[in-house]
C-alpha cells in the first residue's frame, strides 16, 4: 500500500535546492509517492543540460529502468545564479503546470494566454505552487502511471486533494487564473476524476471508492455581493431515484453521455446593511442564480461512444438556505411572498359529429362525441419559507402536463414515448424552461424578493458571517434518444460568507 503521508513540499524543496554548479550530478530527484518494496515510487526529476543552459523537470517510475511519464517544457537558467533556481526559473515552472493541466482536457486548444508577474509578487505563491503541481501529479497518475501503480498513488493523493489546506489554495488559484481559465481547469480536473470513477465501477468495486472532493465550491463576499461558485461532476453526485437499482449499464452509449457531463453553478447575492434607531436592517437579495450541465468531452467523442450531447440531466430542483452563524443578536427574520399560484388556463369543450356515408346497403350514420381540457402551467415555482432564523428559497421544477414535481416523481411509459412530451426535444422546443444549452437562470428581476434580517444595534461595526447552504437536484428523463430510463441526482454544498455592519 502507499504510505498515507502529507504530499511533499515540492516549492520549499526546489528554493533549498544548492547552486547548479554545485550539483554533483546532472539529476536530483525527490520521492513524491512510495509504495511497497515491489513496487517503485514515483518521484519528481531535476534534470540539466550545461549545454544549452537548460532544465528539465520530470515525473518518472522509478523501475530499474526509469520510465518517465510527464516532463516539462526546456527551461532556461543562468549558470551564474548563486541560487540554483532563481524567481524566472520558477515563474516559468509555474506556467507551465497550469498549463499541462488545462492540456487535459477537452478543449486544449485553447488560445488562452497565461501572464502572471514573477511568482514572488503572487501572495502565498508556496501553496499555489504546490496546489498546481499536486493537481497535475494527479492527473498525471489517472492518466499516465502503469495499472499497478495507480490504485495506490490516487487513494494517497485523493486525501490531499480533499484536505482543507489544498481547498484553501485552490480557491486562491481560482482568482489568480481568472473565470475563463478555472473554467477550464475544472473541466479538466472534473473530466480526470469522471474517468477514475468509470474505472473503478467497471471494475465492480464501486463500494471502496471515495472521489477526491467531488464537489468543489468556495465564496466571495465583497462589494454587497456575496457569491458561490460551484462545480461537480454528474458520475460524483449521490443517486437519488432512477427507474432501476443501478446505473443503465445495458445501454453502455446513453451511460457514456449521462456521465460525462459536470454541474456548474453561480449563486449570487446583493446585501444591503441599513441602520434604524433602535435596530439595524440587513437585506438579501437574489441577483442571479446560474446552473448549467456541461459536457466533459468533444462532440465529436459525444456522438461517438455516447448518444450525443443532448442526452444529459437538467436541473429539476434548486434549495438554497441562508443563517446566520451566530444568531444572539438577531431579532426577527422575514421573507417576501412565495410565487403566485401557476397560471391556468381551464376549458371544457364538448362537441357531436355525425356524417352519413353512402352509398350502402345499410344507413351509414357515424356519431362521435368527444371532451376536451386544458391547462397550462408555469414550469418554474419559487417559493420563500423561513425556518428559525434561517430564509429558505427554493425553485421547483413541474411537468406541464400533469404539474407534479419534477425531481421527486417518475414520468409514465406513455409520456416517454410521446414525442410531443415537454422534456422531448427540451433544448430546442420554445416551450422549454432551460436555456438552448441546458441551464436555468433565475435572476433578481424575476425573483426579486428579500430575505430580511433585523440585528440589535449593538451589532454595528462587527463583521458577521451567514452560511450559505444548497441543494441542487438534476433529473434525467429521454430527449430524443429511445429508452425507459429514468434518474435523478443530488448534490450539497456549504459555504461562509461575511459582511461587516456598518
Amino acid at each position: 500500500m502507499a504510505t498515507a503521508c502529507a504530499f511533499p513540499d515540492v516549492f520549499s524543496w526546489i528554493e533549498k535546492l544548492p547552486p547548479l554548479n554545485q550539483w554533483r550530478t546532472t539529476c536530483i530527484s525527490l520521492c513524491l509517492c512510495s509504495s511497497t518494496s515491489s513496487q517503485p515510487s514515483l518521484n519528481l526529476t531535476i534534470s540539466k543540460n550545461n549545454q544549452n543552459q537548460t532544465l528539465y523537470f520530470s515525473i518518472v517510475a522509478n523501475f530499474n529502468l526509469p520510465i518517465s511519464l510527464w516532463t516539462s517544457k526546456p527551461i532556461k537558467f543562468s549558470s551564474n545564479s548563486t541560487k540554483s533556481l532563481d524567481e524566472e526559473t520558477i515563474s516559468s515552472l509555474f506556467v507551465n503546470l497550469i498549463e499541462e493541466v488545462l492540456h487535459y482536457g477537452s478543449n486544449n486548444n485553447n488560445n488562452n494566454s497565461i501572464k502572471f508577474h514573477g511568482v514572488d509578487s503572487i501572495p502565498e505563491a508556496k501553496e499555489i505552487f504546490n496546489l498546481a503541481f499536486l493537481t497535475l501529479f494527479f492527473l498525471i497518475c489517472i492518466y499516465e502511471a502503469p495499472a499497478d501503480l495507480r490504485s495506490d498513488c490516487l487513494n494517497t493523493l485523493k486525501n490531499n486533494l480533499a484536505n482543507c489546506q489544498s481547498r484553501r489554495a485552490t480557491k486562491l488559484l481560482m482568482r489568480l487564473l481568472g473565470s475563463n481559465l478555472e473554467e477550464k481547469w475544472m473541466r479538466s480536473i472534473n473530466l480526470a476524476i469522471t474517468n477514475w470513477i468509470d474505472e473503478v465501477q467497471t471494475a465492480r468495486r464501486r463500494s471502496a471508492l471515495k472521489t477526491p472532493s467531488p464537489l468543489f465550491s468556495y465564496a466571495i463576499s465583497t462589494f454587497g455581493l456575496w457569491k458561490v461558485q460551484l462545480y461537480c461532476p454528474l458520475i460524483a453526485m449521490n443517486l437519488e431515484n432512477s427507474s432501476t437499482n443501478s446505473t443503465p449499464s445495458a445501454d453502455e452509449r446513453l451511460q457514456f453521455s449521462l456521465n460525462y457531463h459536470q454541474l456548474e453553478g453561480v449563486i449570487q447575492f446583493n446585501y444591503r446593511v441599513i441602520p434604524q434607531e433602535t435596530w439595524v436592517g440587513i437585506i438579501v437579495n437574489i441577483d442571479n442564480i446560474r446552473c448549467d450541465v456541461i459536457k466533459l468531452v468533444s462532440e465529436t467523442l459525444m456522438a461517438e461512444r455516447g448518444v450525443g450531447s443532448t442526452e444529459k440531466h437538467f436541473p429539476s430542483r434548486i434549495s438554497l438556505q441562508l443563517t446566520p452563524t451566530l444568531q444572539n443578536n438577531i431579532l426577527s427574520v422575514s421573507v417576501g411572498k412565495s410565487s403566485e399560484n401557476p397560471v391556468r388556463e381551464i376549458g371544457v369543450e364538448k362537441s357531436i359529429e355525425a356524417g352519413f356515408e353512402p352509398p350502402n346497403p345499410y344507413l351509414g350514420l357515424k356519431v362521435s362525441a368527444g371532451e376536451s381540457m386544458t391547462m397550462s402551467l408555469k414550469p418554474w415555482k419559487f417559493e420563500q419559507s423561513v425556518y428559525g432564523n434561517s430564509g429558505n428559497l427554493n425553485w421547483y421544477l413541474h411537468d406541464s402536463m400533469d404539474g407534479r414535481e419534477v425531481f421527486s416523481s417518475k414520468p409514465s411509459k406513455f409520456a416517454l414515448i410521446n414525442p410531443k412530451a415537454w422534456f422531448k426535444h427540451r433544448y430546442s422546443s420554445v416551450y422549454r424552461p432551460f436555456t438552448r444549452q441546458g441551464g436555468v437562470v433565475f435572476a433578481g428581476d424575476e425573483y426579486g424578493e428579500s430575505v430580511m434580517w433585523k440585528v440589535d444595534k449593538s451589532a454595528l461595526g462587527r463583521t458577521m458571517e451567514w452560511e450559505v447552504r444548497g441543494w441542487i437536484w438534476l433529473t434525467y428523463w429521454p430527449n430524443r434518444h429511445r429508452t425507459f430510463y429514468n434518474e435523478t441526482r443530488r448534490l450539497e454544498f456549504r459555504e461562509i460568507v461575511g459582511l461587516t455592519i456598518s
